[in-house]
């Protein structure tokens, strides 16, 4: 039974006992999605990390601890040698 055929049992059943309708499916969905949002972000300033920009900046360490954890050198360049030495 998907959403839709749930939400027409619950209006029938509603109807027969004089009660209101159930609100449509997905209609209260963004609403969900926020409250959701602040409270990690509520959960995060409790904990004492930052609230906002987490993401941002554990991305930008991931990257700079990534090129400068000694590599090969330059970008395209292979630690092998050159394509024809074989």
């Amino acid at each position: 039974m998907d959403a839709i055929q749930q939400h027409m049992i619950d209006s029938y059943r509603a109807a027969q006992r004089g009660e209101l309708p159930p609100p449509l499916p997905g209609r209260h969905d963004w609403e969900v999605v926020r409250e959701a949002r602040d409270r990690r972000r509520f959960d995060a300033v409790i904990a004492g990390r930052p609230a906002r920009g987490r993401r941002r900046a554990a991305l930008r360490s991931l990257f700079t601890r990534s090129r400068g954890a000694g590599g090969s050198g330059a970008p395209g360049r292979s630690p092998v040698g050159p394509a024809g030495s074989c």
